[in-house]
């Protein structure tokens, strides 16, 4: 990691085992921020990124209509398939290897259901703070391909690469092959990026993670990660203050 900055480089751990937990029978979820029913004071939010959740709806679950206003919700499915259907008409199926935006703005409700009757469907749901309130509500999704060997941008700013967010935000998912090494910038002073390990083990700033670890990194120019296996990985990068 390059520490150019004034301030030296500032670094938090989240252990998997360490996350918020919650069984319903229909849905499996993990929080590794507060979030519902669980609580932790130390884990409100990374920078902009206010909820990451690790969700598994098994056949014929999900969440029926429900209201979000001022926040930028990002679904990621890792395994099957993901129903949508929100108040402002759209109604769409987001598979493996898609990924969908839903900026809340000034109000929309939403439902999520899982697309197969008998399997489970497994996603990952981010919310993350726009840079501004009270903005227009909009949808958006749309296929990516994954990289074998290194990050594919799924989200960004201006939608150049992967879907457009309203907010200084990159999102990152990919593999990296036992050994390989990857030095990840940073897009400017203010920003922080938090790594989350799927699958594999990687260390960051000599802190070896593994399966659903997570390392959130600021005061930084880029971030080294060093593949200990192969692994898979989603970056999220988020202003520090908005």
């Amino acid at each position: 990691m390059n520490a150019g900055l004034e301030s030296p480089v500032q670094f938090v751990v989240h252990h998997a085992k360490d996350r918020g937990h919650a069984d319903h029978g229909w849905l499996n979820t993990h929080h590794s921020f507060s979030f519902a029913g669980w609580h932790d004071p130390a884990k409100m939010h990374f920078g902009a990124m206010r909820v990451l959740n690790d969700d598994v709806v098994s056949g014929g679950g999900g969440f029926g209509m429900h209201p979000h206003d001022n926040m930028e919700i990002v679904s990621i499915p890792t395994q099957g398939a993901l129903e949508h259907k929100d108040s402002m008409g759209n109604s769409s199926v987001i598979r493996t290897g898609d990924v969908q935006i839903m900026s809340a703005g000034t109000g929309v409700r939403h439902s999520e259901f899982n697309h197969s009757a008998s399997e489970e469907v497994a996603f990952f749901q981010i919310w993350i703070y726009p840079s501004e309130q009270g903005l227009e509500p909009r949808y958006d999704q749309e296929p990516y391909e994954p990289n074998s060997n290194g990050l594919t941008c799924i989200v960004s700013p201006d939608g150049a690469e992967g879907v457009r967010i309203h907010q200084r935000s990159w999102l990152y998912t990919g593999q990296l092959e036992a050994g390989e090494k990857l030095s990840q910038p940073l897009h400017g002073a203010g920003q922080g990026l938090y790594v989350m390990v799927l699958d594999g083990a990687v260390t960051i700033e000599g802190q070896l993670l593994e399966r659903r670890d997570a390392m959130g990194i600021w005061d930084a120019e880029s971030v080294e990660l060093d593949a200990n296996s192969s692994c898979s990985l989603l970056l999220i990068e988020v202003p520090m203050q908005w």
